[in-house]
C-alpha cells in the first residue's frame, strides 16, 4: 500500500513538473514584461497630429526557422516548435497586441521544398502562429524562405508573396504608422526582374510618403490622411561591419561579435542601406537574420536600428522578442525574454532528482523498520 502510495505521489510530481515546464514557466516569464510608456521628451515636433494620438502596440519577433523534410531529428523539431508554439501564443494571450510582424526565416528549408512540402509547412505555420481578428500578423521574406539573392527565383518568391499577401516592397499604414516591409535580397541592386519589381515598389511608397508630407508632385498620388516618418522592416540589417558595438542582453556571445559581416550576406549593401535611408527617411529600422540582438542609433539622420534575435531555441538559449508603441510622432521599444533553455533543463533535472528522492525515501523508512521488528514463526 505505501509503495503504491509512493509511486502515485512520484507521478503526480512529474506532472507537475512538466506542467511547470511546458506550461507555467511561459507565463511566469513573460508576465515579468509589458509594453514600454512612451516619453514625451522623445516626441517629433516636427510631425503634425491634429489633435489625440493614438496608440498602435506591436509585437516583433524573427527567424522562427521551422524545421523542414530534411534537417533536423523528429524530437528536435517537436521541441522546438512546441516551445515557439507556448512563447507566441502566451505573449499574444498576456499582450494583446493590434499586429504582428516576423522579420524573416520563416521557415528553415522553404528555398529547397516542394510545392506539397511547402504547403505542409504552411498549415504548420497556422498551427503555431494562429491569431485572431482583429489582430493582424505580417511577415517578410527571409533568404532561408526564398534563398539568398543567387538563389531566388521568381517562382520562390511568387510562391511566399502568394502565400503571405506580400510584395518586394509593401505597405501597411495603421493609425497613421506606416510600415513599409522590405524583401532584403530584392536590394541587390543588379536590375535582376524581382529587384526592378522592389525597386518600383519603393519608389511608389517613397512618393505617397513624399507627397503627403507636402514634398515634391502629388500627380496621380493620392496622400495618405497625415504624415508620419516610417518603419522599417525588413530580414537583413543595415549595412555595419560586425557586432562589435552590440551590448544588449541578447546580443552576440564574445567569440561572434568581432567577425565581419559580408555585404550581401550577414547585411545589406552599404549602397542599399544608403538608399532606403535616403529614400523613405525613416524613424526606426526593425530587422532579423544573425539570430542575437542588437541596438544602434544614426545620429545623423537620428535613425533607431534594431536588431530582433531569433525566437527559436534551436538558434539561441536565451531568445528574446520585441514589444513596441508606436504613434505618428513617437515610439517606445522594450525587448522581452523567453524562457532560456538551460533554465527548463535544469528544473527537469533537479525535479527528477527531488521526485525519485522522495519515492525511494518510504521505502527505506519501511525497509529499517522491518529489519527492526522482523517477523516470528
Amino acid at each position: 500500500m505505501r509503495l503504491k502510495f509512493a509511486f502515485m505521489r512520484f507521478l503526480t510530481g512529474i506532472f507537475i513538473l512538466a506542467f511547470l515546464c511546458e506550461f507555467l514557466i511561459y507565463y511566469l516569464v513573460l508576465y515579468q514584461c509589458s509594453y514600454p510608456v512612451l516619453n514625451p521628451e522623445f516626441e517629433d515636433s516636427s510631425i503634425i497630429t491634429n489633435g489625440t494620438v493614438e496608440e498602435l502596440r506591436a509585437m516583433i519577433l524573427a527567424d522562427t526557422h521551422l524545421l523542414g523534410p530534411y534537417r533536423g531529428h523528429w524530437f528536435d523539431k517537436l521541441r522546438r516548435e512546441w516551445q515557439m508554439y507556448r512563447s507566441f501564443q502566451s505573449a499574444v494571450a498576456i499582450h494583446n497586441p493590434d499586429i504582428i510582424f516576423i522579420l524573416g526565416d520563416i521557415f528553415d528549408e522553404g528555398m529547397w521544398t516542394t510545392q506539397t512540402e511547402f504547403d505542409a509547412y504552411l498549415k504548420r505555420f497556422a498551427n503555431l502562429f494562429n491569431v485572431e481578428k482583429p489582430i493582424e500578423l505580417f511577415v517578410v521574406p527571409g533568404n532561408h524562405d526564398i534563398g539568398f539573392h543567387y538563389r531566388m527565383s521568381p517562382n520562390l518568391e511568387h510562391r511566399f508573396s502568394t502565400a503571405f499577401k506580400s510584395r518586394p516592397v509593401s505597405f501597411v499604414s495603421r493609425r497613421n504608422v506606416h510600415f513599409v516591409l522590405i524583401n532584403s535580397m530584392a536590394m541587390e541592386g543588379d536590375g535582376c526582374s524581382i529587384c526592378q519589381k522592389a525597386e518600383k515598389n519603393l519608389k511608389t511608397v517613397a512618393a505617397k510618403l513624399r507627397c503627403t508630407k507636402g514634398v515634391g508632385v502629388c500627380k496621380g498620388i493620392k496622400p495618405l490622411p497625415s504624415y508620419s516618418k516610417p518603419i522599417i522592416l525588413q530580414h537583413f540589417p543595415m549595412y555595419r561591419e560586425s557586432d562589435e558595438s552590440c551590448q544588449e542582453i541578447d546580443s552576440a556571445p564574445p567569440v561572434l561579435k568581432n567577425e565581419k559581416f559580408r555585404e550581401r550576406w550577414e547585411c545589406l549593401s552599404r549602397e542599399a542601406s544608403e538608399m532606403l535611408i535616403e529614400m523613405l527617411r525613416p524613424r526606426v529600422i526593425l530587422t532579423g537574420h544573425t539570430h542575437h540582438g542588437c541596438y544602434r542609433f544614426y545620429p545623423e539622420s537620428k535613425i533607431h536600428e534594431y536588431t530582433v534575435p531569433s525566437f527559436s531555441w534551436r538558434n539561441k538559449n536565451n531568445p528574446t522578442f520585441m514589444l513596441g508603441v508606436f504613434t505618428s510622432n513617437n515610439h517606445a521599444l522594450e525587448r522581452c525574454p523567453l524562457p532560456q533553455e538551460t533554465t527548463v533543463i535544469a528544473l527537469y533535472v533537479i525535479g527528477l532528482f527531488v521526485n525519485i528522492f522522495i519515492y525511494f525515501l518510504p521505502r527505506r523508512r519501511f525497509s529499517l523498520h522491518e529489519h527492526k521488528n522482523p517477523k516470528t514463526c
